[in-house]
């Protein structure tokens, strides 16, 4: 959070009793140009009292910024900015209340393994860890606040520790599992001069780490997949951040073996491939499915609880685990565990396996009809539902979106379906199922977008969020206009938390506090000169189409109240 002016007549160096002076090289260029060494592409914040120094040093900076309005919503956007660059993405914050705001997102970020380097500013060195100086903003431990989220923190308390500091907190959030971290930088040390202690930084490297793949388990592994008579592979979102598609259809194909997604692991392969079980995680036809292998190869996800239909999943055969996170590694299920990077696993696992020659043609076609039934059941059971709304407005906003296309889902039941029914067409699904806070997806969308641009690429991109998720996120309107950002987002606006309101009249027979005063949206987008329409449920992939086609920030409202298909993980809970 931004801070109150200063007295008139005195400056920030004044107030930190440190010697900056405009247009001097400060700390705050030091952590700018240690960035930029280390291969950030831009960053992501918002100033605040104890920040200044930093943000002073982005005048003199190459590294473009994209402004937010409120910490959490900078967090979503530094989420974004580092899904599409695979690096670590810089989230700039101020001291206390601004650091502190950002934690839930640097949850989602921590649960879905995703690289932030928060650089939170901090009172003096004077005034760390002690509670006696009575600074604005000062916490006893701030990092303390942050250690139960992120993989590490750092504290700077000189400037000559800049360039290494940042060097090692890289290194960290890139080093699989990918994660956020923390680094903090007293506001004197921000505004202390460079010069001539610290030259610019030219020469940082970080060099990032993921846990090799065994020789010896990646062969009883592939042994294990030769011997099966039922094989099948769970890919989860480590398969994606890892790169390694093309190594999983490899296996997928040599074995042969039918594969499932996670939610989260839903770009690993493509689609429409004839093995692809897709991610209907929470039908029971698909638990049963995985249940069922005699040997299930878990590879990149942590069998959590949305990946385990609720933890009902129970699998009757041999599993072997392979994750990165070595906490994970069989922790919900015994098996075999694999401690490794997913690329280097199932590379090894692919090359073992093709060694042993070509499959026989009727164990591909057997697993082809075994993924050809379970789609077929899933689809007569959504039949049976009356949802045919639903899945309607799925499918159109799916031929609204070009191939390629990113897209961003809140916790709201359109997203809930996509987790499912939403086939990627080599754009990122990105749904904030790691920690399920709401408001992710327009600022993690912003952030992908300015990313997107960046890089060259085309820049538009779809949020999708409720009416109450939306309200998290709507600041960040401005932050769209201010940087006419490539964003088409789509509100369903059903008056409420759609999903609570779902739970709980199920549970309990009537909802409470799930309805909602909110604002008019389109009036309101209109308000920041972005343009905005209403639209039927019928409407909506029209409009979405055009919106992703004119460019710039757009928005569309759907009034609408959806149905959410069974969940059927309540049939084993009885």
């Amino acid at each position: 959070m931004t801070s109150p002016d200063l007295p008139a007549g005195s400056t920030a160096a004044d107030d930190a009793g440190t010697p900056g002076t405009l247009g001097t090289r400060i700390g705050g260029d030091v952590v700018l140009e240690s960035l930029q060494a280390l291969g950030a592409e831009g960053v992501v914040g918002l100033p605040g009292q104890h920040a200044l120094g930093l943000f002073d040093a982005l005048r003199r900076s190459e590294l473009p910024c994209l402004a937010a309005r409120v910490e959490n919503n900078a967090g979503f956007m530094a989420d974004g900015l580092a899904r599409v660059t695979g690096k670590p993405a810089p989230l700039l914050l101020s001291t206390g209340p601004g650091a502190l705001t950002s934690l839930a997102a640097l949850q989602e970020s921590a649960a879905s393994s995703v690289p932030v380097l928060a650089i939170s500013a901090q009172v003096p060195v004077a005034g760390l860890g002690g509670g006696r100086h009575g600074y604005l903003h000062e916490l006893p431990d701030q990092s303390a606040s942050f250690r139960g989220v992120v993989k590490s923190t750092f504290t700077v308390r000189r400037i000559s520790q800049i360039p290494s500091a940042l060097a090692e907190a890289w290194t960290t959030a890139a080093s699989a599992p990918q994660g956020p971290v923390l680094v903090e930088i007293p506001q004197d040390v921000l505004l202390e001069t460079a010069e001539p202690s610290v030259p610019p930084v030219v020469d940082l490297t970080a060099t990032p780490t993921a846990p090799p793949a065994r020789e010896e388990l990646v062969q009883q592994a592939a042994d294990l997949l030769r011997g099966a008579e039922n094989p099948v592979i769970l890919a989860g979102g480590g398969v994606v951040r890892a790169g390694a598609g093309e190594s999983l259809r490899r296996l997928a194909e040599a074995l042969p073996a039918p594969v499932v997604t996670t939610f989260s692991g839903k770009e690993a392969l493509a689609w429409d491939h004839p093995l692809n079980a897709r991610s209907w995680m929470e039908d029971i036809a698909t638990t049963e499915f995985l249940e069922s292998a005699d040997v299930l190869l878990v590879v990149g996800s942590g069998l959590g609880e949305l990946s385990s239909n609720y933890h009902t999943f129970a699998p009757r055969g041999r599993v072997i685990h392979v994750e990165a996170d070595l906490g994970k590694v069989t922790a919900n299920h015994t098996g075999l565990g694999v401690h490794a990077d997913a690329a280097a696993a199932l590379s090894g696992m692919a090359a073992a396996v093709e060694s042993s020659g070509a499959p026989d043609p009727g164990r591909r076609t057997r697993a082809e009809e075994r993924v050809t039934a379970l789609l077929a059941t899933v689809a007569r059971r959504l039949e049976g539902q009356g949802l045919e709304s639903e899945r309607a407005l799925l499918s159109g906003l799916r031929q609204a979106a070009p191939e390629g296309t990113d897209t961003f889902w809140d916790m709201t039941i359109a997203g809930y379906w996509a987790w499912s029914a939403w086939d990627p067409r080599d754009g990122r699904f990105v749904s904030a199922q790691g920690a399920g806070g709401l408001g992710h997806a327009l600022p993690a969308a912003a952030g992908a977008s300015f990313a997107r641009r960046l890089r060259g690429e085309p820049s538009a991109v779809l949020a999708v969020s409720g009416d109450g998720g939306a309200l998290y996120g709507i600041a960040e309107l401005a932050a769209l206009a201010q940087h006419q950002l490539d964003v088409t987002w789509l509100i369903v606006d059903d008056g409420g938390y759609g999903i609570l309101r779902e739970y709980m009249e199920s549970a309990f027979g009537t909802a409470t506090s799930t309805e909602l005063a909110r604002p008019d949206f389109c009036e309101l987008a209109t308000s920041f000169g972005i343009p905005a329409e209403r639209a039927t449920t019928d409407e909506a992939p029209d409009a979405v189409a055009r919106a992703l086609a004119a460019g710039g920030p757009r928005v569309v409202v759907v009034p609408a109240r959806l149905g959410l298909f069974a969940p059927t993980h309540l049939d084993r809970l009885g």
